[in-house]
C-alpha cells in the first residue's frame, strides 16, 4: 500500500509513525516544503491528559518527548497590579523544533520516507497513491482544490497576534493583561525549555491599529511588546522568529474525506492557541486514523482506504467538535477580555480559568482548594456583605451575631444584599441563616431585587405544563411548583401564564384573566409561602402568532396548528410563524390597547394572589417578541423599523404593568438575545440595545434567553450555551441578569455566578429531573445551614463530625470527659 503525507508537521509525521506500525509493509512518504531544521513559532504545550494519550500511542517517541519536556502545575494571572496563582493544572512544554526532530528520528527508525523542500502543487502528482493524507496547514492547497466537496469555512477573528519568544525564566503558564492608552494588550506565555519560553502577544484589531502596529516591521513590533510588558520581563528579552502580526482563523470543514484523500490537522480544523490544542488535535487525529486502520485490518487498495477514512471521520468528528467549541469559547473570551478587566483580580482570574467551560467550579475546587476558598470568600464579601449569622433566640425572635456583629438593619435593603428573614405566619420549616458563619458556594448567596429578598441564586425556570383546563391551574400546578419550592430554590417562576384566552399557546395553557384563575393561583402561592423560603413569580405572556396549537403529545410536529376550534392570532406583522401556520393579524392600535389592558388586569390579579415578582415574556417568538425581532416585525409605522421603534410596544406594555404592580415588587423581562439567524436577525449588538431600553424603562432584571423566534434559526448548542448573552448584557448594560440555557446543575450555576456572568441561574430540565436540586447540592457541598422542611429533617445530611461518635449517632448523652494529666 502506498501512502503519501503532504505536510511534515506533527500530524503527518505522527500518522506515518503509527501507521508504519499498523501496516509495516506500507510504503509511507512524508513530503515537507521546509528544511528539516526550520521551525516557525517557539514551543508547544501539552496537558497531562494528552501526555497519557501519546504514551499509549507510541511509547518509543513518547520516551524521547518526555526527556525533552519541562513540566509545571501552575497558572499565573497578572492583572490589576496583582499576580494570582492557581495550581493543579498539569502542563508540559518543549520546543516545536525538538518535537519535530524526535518525530523525524522515529520515522527514519521505522523506514518512513522523508523528503524536505518539496512543494506539492496538488494530489495529481501522486496517481499511484492508495492513501493521501493532506496535512498541509491552514492554507491547505488540497482543501482549496476540492473546496466544493470539503466545504470549508474560515472564520477570521477580531484580534491580531504575534508569536514571540522570551528568555525570561517562567515556572507557570502565564497570562498578562496590560491596560494601555490604546486599549487592552494581553500575552500568553509559557516555558518550553530552561531559559526559553513562548510569548504570544494579542490585542483587538482596533487596539493594534491605534498602537500603530499596522505599519510596524518586526523590529518595531519587538520594541512595542518589550515596552508593553517591561514590568514582567524585568530586563529580560523578547525574541523574534518571523514574528509577523496575523489574524487567527477558525477553520471548519463540512467534510474531511474525499475518496482516498483525508484532511488532517490545521488543514481541516483549527483551535485557538489560548487552550494550546493545535498540536494536540493534529497528533490525536493521527492516533485516531491509525487506530481505525488497525481496527479494519490490513488495507490493500484505494477502496479499502476510502472505507476506513469514512469510518475515521465518523468516529473523530465529535471529539474535534468538542475541542473546537471549547477553543472558540476561549478565543471569544480573549476578544472581549476588556469587558472584564475591572473585575476584582480573583474574580477575573476565575472567569479566565472557566472561560472555555472545560474548567468549572467543582473541577477547579478539586485542582486548587485554597484558590477556590479565596474566590468563594471574596464572592460573599462582594455580593452579600460581611458575614452575618442569624440564630433563633430563646424567646423565638431572631438575633444577630458572628464575625461582623452587624445588625439586620445594616444589610437590609441594599442592592444585592440580604436582609434578615422574617417568619411567615404558620411557617413550619427550619429557618436557615441568611449567611453561614463561613462562605458557602455562590449559589447559596442571597440576592435582593427591590424589596424582594431571595435566600439564594437558584431559579426554577418557567416550564409550560400544558395541563390547565380553560386556563385554570389545578393540583398538578400545586404539586409541581410546591415540590420545587420545598426543594430549596430561591425563586420559582410559573410557566408562561397567558393574559387572555386568545393569548394561549394551546388549550392546556394556564391563564390569569379570571378571578377563578386568580384564586387558584393564590392557593399555589400560599403553599409556597407557608412551607418554604422560596419566592414565587408569575410569568405573563401572550402567544401571538405561535398560538392555537396542539398539545405537544397530541401532535409531535413543532407548533402544529389546531385542526378545529382555534382562535384568531395577533402579531407585529401578518407573517405566519411557519409554513402551514395560520396567518396572524397585524395589530392595530385597538389591538394594542386591548393587550395592554389584559396585561394590567393580569398584574393586578397577580398582586391579589400574592405573587412576589412578575416576569413579562418578550422572548421565543411570542407576541412581544414578534415586535422585537426584525424577522417578524416588518411594520412601516412607529412600531417598526429600528430597535427603538420595534421596542415601542413592548415598552408600553411594561410601563403599564409597572404602574399597576406595587413599587416594592420587582419585574423581570425575558428576551431572546439572538434569533440565531445570520442575515437580518437580532444579534448580540441588538440584544444590548434592547436591554438598554429595558433598563431605561425601569426593568429590574433581565431573563436572558435565546432563539425560538424563527424557523430559520441555527442555534449553537452546548453546555451553558446561552450564558454568554447574559454575560454581555450584564457587563455592557449594567443590569442584573438571569442566565438560562443548559445550565445543568449546581456546578454550572456556581461557575456562572462566581465568574460574574449572571446574578441568578434559571434551571429547567435539571429541576424536572430533581425537584430537590438545591437541597442535594447543599448536602454535597457541606452547606449545613440550608433550610430543610421540618418533616424532612430526618434525611437532612449533617457534617461528618456529628456522626463520628457513638453518642451522636444514637442520640445518647455524651459521657463526661476526664483528661489525663501527664506528670
Amino acid at each position: 500500500m502506498k501512502i503519501v503525507c503532504i505536510g511534515g508537521g506533527p500530524a503527518g509525521l505522527y500518522f506515518a509513525i503509527l501507521m508504519k506500525q499498523v501496516q509495516p509493509d506500507a510504503d509511507i512518504q512524508v513530503l515537507e516544503r521546509n528544511q528539516p531544521d526550520d521551525t516557525f513559532g517557539w514551543g508547544v504545550v501539552f496537558s497531562a491528559e494528552t501526555l497519557g494519550t501519546l504514551r499509549e500511542a507510541d511509547p518509543v517517541s513518547f520516551a524521547e518527548i518526555e526527556r525533552a519536556f519541562i513540566t509545571w502545575d501552575d497558572i499565573d494571572t497578572h492583572v490589576g497590579g496583582q499576580v494570582i496563582r492557581s495550581t493543579g493544572h498539569g502542563f508540559c512544554g518543549l520546543s516545536r523544533k525538538r518535537l519535530l526532530q524526535i518525530l523525524h528520528e522515529r520515522c527514519l527508525q521505522l523506514g518512513v520516507g522523508l523528503t524536505f523542500q518539496r512543494e506539492v502543487e496538488g494530489v495529481h502528482e501522486f496517481p499511484d497513491a492508495d492513501l493521501i493524507v493532506a496535512c498541509d496547514g491552514i492554507n491547505s492547497r488540497v482543501r482549496e482544490a476540492f473546496a466544493d466537496h470539503f466545504q470549508p469555512h474560515l472564520d477570521w477573528r477580531r484580534c491580531k497576534f504575534t508569536w514571540l519568544g522570551t528568555d525570561r525564566p517562567m515556572d507557570a503558564f502565564t497570562f498578562l493583561f496590560e491596560e494601555r492608552p490604546e486599549g487592552l494588550v494581553q500575552a500568553h506565555a509559557y516555558p518550553f525549555e530552561p531559559g526559553l519560553g513562548t510569548f504570544i502577544v494579542e490585542m483587538r484589531d482596533e487596539v493594534w491599529r491605534a498602537a500603530g502596529l499596522d505599519a510596524a516591521d518586526e523590529a518595531a513590533t519587538l520594541a512595542y511588546c518589550q515596552e508593553a510588558f517591561a514590568d514582567f520581563l524585568g530586563g529580560h528579552r523578547l525574541l523574534v522568529n518571523r514574528s509577523l502580526w496575523r489574524t487567527f482563523p477558525t477553520v471548519t470543514c463540512q467534510r474531511w474525506v474525499k475518496d482516498h484523500i483525508v484532511l488532517m490537522g490545521d488543514a481541516v480544523h483549527t483551535a485557538h492557541f489560548s487552550i494550546g490544542s493545535g498540536t494536540k488535535l493534529a497528533m490525536e487525529d493521527a492516533i485516531a486514523l491509525a487506530e481505525t486502520f488497525r481496527d479494519f485490518g490490513p488495507a490493500q487498495s484505494r477502496a479499502d482506504a476510502a472505507e476506513v477514512l469514512l469510518e475515521y471521520e465518523d468516529r473523530r468528528w465529535v471529539d474535534v467538535l468538542r475541542t473546537q467549541k471549547a477553543a472558540q469559547t476561549s478565543l471569544e473570551w480573549f476578544e472581549e477580555a476588556a469587558r472584564y478587566i475591572h473585575q476584582p483580580p480573583l474574580q477575573f482570574t476565575f472567569n479566565l480559568m472557566s472561560r472555555s467551560k472545560r474548567i468549572t467550579w467543582d473541577n477547579m475546587r478539586n485542582r486548587d482548594r485554597g484558590f477556590m476558598e479565596a474566590v468563594r470568600a471574596e464572592f460573599w464579601e462582594r455580593e452579600a456583605g460581611p458575614l452575618l449569622r442569624v440564630v433563633d433566640g430563646s424567646d423565638g425572635s431572631d438575633t444577630a451575631e458572628g464575625p461582623s456583629a452587624r445588625s439586620r438593619a445594616a444589610v437590609a435593603g441594599s442592592s444585592g444584599r440580604a436582609s434578615a428573614p422574617t417568619r411567615p405566619p404558620g411557617f413550619v420549616g427550619t429557618f436557615a441563616h441568611p449567611y453561614a458563619d463561613r462562605p458557602a458556594e455562590p449559589m447559596f448567596a442571597p440576592f435582593q431585587i427591590r424589596g424582594l429578598r431571595l435566600v439564594n441564586r437558584v431559579v426554577v425556570s418557567p416550564m409550560c405544563q400544558y395541563l390547565a383546563e380553560e386556563g385554570m391551574p389545578d393540583d398538578w400546578h400545586l404539586v409541581h411548583l410546591g415540590s420545587r419550592a420545598l426543594g430549596g430554590a430561591g425563586l420559582l417562576i410559573t410557566e408562561m401564564t397567558d393574559v387572555s384566552p386568545e393569548g394561549r399557546i394551546s388549550r392546556g395553557c394556564a391563564g390569569m384573566y379570571t378571578t377563578a384563575q386568580r384564586d387558584a393561583w393564590a392557593r399555589v402561592v400560599a403553599f409556597v409561602h407557608r412551607y418554604s423560603q422560596a419566592a414565587i413569580g408569575l410569568q405573563l405572556g401572550h402567544a401571538g402568532r405561535k398560538g392555537a396549537t396542539c398539545l405537544p403529545w397530541e401532535d409531535r410536529r413543532p407548533d402544529a396548528p389546531l385542526a378545529e376550534d382555534g382562535w384568531d392570532l395577533l402579531a407585529a406583522s401578518a407573517i405566519p410563524f411557519r409554513p402551514g401556520s395560520p396567518t396572524p393579524k397585524a395589530m392595530d392600535r385597538a389591538d394594542m390597547e386591548q393587550v395592554i389592558t389584559d396585561h394590567v388586569r393580569a398584574a393586578r390579579y397577580a398582586q391579589e394572589a400574592g405573587f412576589d415578582l412578575l416576569e413579562i415574556h418578550a422572548a421565543h417568538g411570542y407576541l412581544l417578541s414578534s415586535f422585537i425581532s426584525p424577522l417578524s416585525n416588518q411594520r412601516v409605522d412607529a412600531y417598526g423599523g429600528d430597535v427603538a421603534g420595534r421596542m415601542r410596544f413592548p415598552l408600553e406594555v411594561f410601563r403599564a404593568v409597572r404602574e399597576a404592580w406595587p413599587a416594592e415588587k420587582p419585574i423581570s423581562v425575558r428576551i431572546s438575545a439572538t434569533d440565531w439567524v445570520a442575515d437580518g436577525g437580532l444579534d448580540g449588538d441588538g440584544a444590548v440595545a434592547v436591554a438598554r431600553l429595558l433598563k431605561g424603562a425601569g426593568v429590574d432584571i433581565i431573563d436572558v434567553s435565546a432563539g425560538q423566534t424563527s424557523t430559520e434559526a441555527r442555534p449553537v448548542y452546548g453546555r451553558m450555551y446561552q450564558v454568554p448573552f447574559s454575560d454581555r448584557i450584564r457587563h455592557e448594560v449594567g443590569i442584573p441578569t438571569i442566565a438560562v440555557g443548559a445550565i445543568q446543575g449546581a456546578d454550572h450555576a456556581n461557575t456562572v455566578l462566581a465568574a460574574g456572568r449572571a446574578d441568578l441561574c434559571a434551571l429547567a430540565r435539571p429541576h424536572l429531573a430533581d425537584p430537590y436540586l438545591t437541597l442535594h447540592a447543599a448536602a454535597e457541598y457541606g452547606y449545613w445551614d440550608q433550610e430543610w422542611p421540618q418533616p424532612y429533617e430526618a434525611v437532612q445530611h449533617r457534617p461528618a463530625r456529628s456522626r463520628d461518635r457513638r453518642s451522636d449517632s444514637l442520640r445518647l448523652p455524651r459521657p463526661a470527659f476526664r483528661g489525663r494529666r501527664e506528670d
